[in-house]
C-alpha cells in the first residue's frame, strides 16, 4: 500500500481510500460524492481527518494512508498505513462496546464515549499496512 495521490478515491469493491502522510503541508479534497454522501478530507504528514456530510468520522495522528475503508451497521473495517505509530479515533455509535482486532488479533473491547468516538492506537511501520476491524459487540 502507500499514500492516496488523489487524497480520496473510490476503489472497484466500493469502499473509501484516503489520506497521504508524506504530504509537508496541508491538502484537502471537498466535496467528494460517493454514495450519496459529500467527503471532505485533509491530510499531511501531521494529521488526517475525514468527514461526512460535515460530520467526524475518522482522524488519525499522525497523518495516515486508509485504504478499504467500510463501514456496517456493526463493524468498521480499514487498512492503515503510516511513518510512525498512530492515534485513531473513530465515529461509532454512542454509548456502546466494541471489540478491536488488528491484523486478525483481538487487542480488546472498548466502549465509546457519549458523543460515539473511540480512540485505538495502531503500531504503524512505514511500507506495512495495518488491518483493523471494530465490531460492535
Amino acid at each position: 500500500m502507500s499514500v492516496i495521490n488523489e487524497l480520496i478515491r473510490t476503489e472497484a469493491n466500493g469502499t473509501l481510500s484516503f489520506g497521504n502522510y508524506s504530504l509537508a503541508a496541508k491538502s484537502k479534497v471537498e466535496d467528494f460524492e460517493h454514495e450519496g454522501d459529500l467527503y471532505k478530507v485533509k491530510t499531511f504528514k501531521e494529521i488526517t481527518k475525514l468527514e461526512r456530510n460535515g460530520m467526524f468520522v475518522y482522524e488519525s495522528v499522525p497523518g495516515t494512508a486508509v485504504t478499504e475503508f467500510a463501514v456496517t451497521d456493526t463493524t468498521v473495517t480499514f487498512k492503515v498505513e503510516g511513518f510512525e505509530d498512530a492515534q485513531i479515533t473513530v465515529q461509532l455509535e454512542d454509548d456502546c462496546e466494541y471489540e478491536i482486532y488488528e491484523d486478525g488479533v483481538g487487542v480488546g473491547g472498548m466502549k465509546t464515549n457519549m458523543s460515539g468516538k473511540l480512540s485505538l492506537s495502531v503500531e504503524l511501520n512505514e511500507g506495512k499496512e495495518v488491518e483493523v476491524k471494530i465490531v460492535r459487540k
